[in-house]
């Protein structure tokens, strides 16, 4: 059962990504780079790594709430336990995406969005298994 509301919820999470990834980066973006003035930082962020830094906090937002409140519901741990550990994976996965997505579009020559479906696609199954042996563990 637990493993059916995880592919709710990430289905939810995913979907929920990549309409977010696709309207920052098509109609806020409008495809372009965005350029920016701000010491220590690169001058120039490409626009689906700015689409990607848009989309994650919302992502965020919407995964932890579903994992904690639908899917992983027996978790022994408290909740800023939770929160912190499920940070932890979604760094690791903007990380994963951003080189990702950038081998894609850059490398292969992928559509942005298209590369985000894909990224996502590959994953997804890491999500899982992070988030049920360490996000939301259960001790026996």
């Amino acid at each position: 059962m637990d493993t059916f509301r995880y592919m709710v919820s990430g289905g939810t999470t995913a979907a929920t990504g990549s309409l977010v990834f696709y309207l920052v980066y098509n109609l806020l973006l409008h495809q372009q780079d965005v350029a920016i003035n701000i010491p220590y930082f690169p001058k120039l962020i490409t626009a689906p790594t700015a689409a990607l830094i848009i989309e994650t906090p919302i992502t965020f937002l919407v995964g932890f709430t579903l994992n904690k409140y639908l899917v992983f519901t027996k978790s022994t741990l408290k909740g800023r336990i939770q929160l912190f550990r499920y940070g932890s994976v979604v760094g690791t996965n903007f990380l994963l995406n951003l080189a990702l997505i950038k081998i894609m579009v850059e490398g292969f020559g992928f559509y942005a969005t298209v590369a985000k479906i894909i990224t996502t696609g590959i994953l997804v199954i890491f999500s899982y298994f992070s988030q049920k042996h360490f996000s939301f563990k259960v001790k026996k």
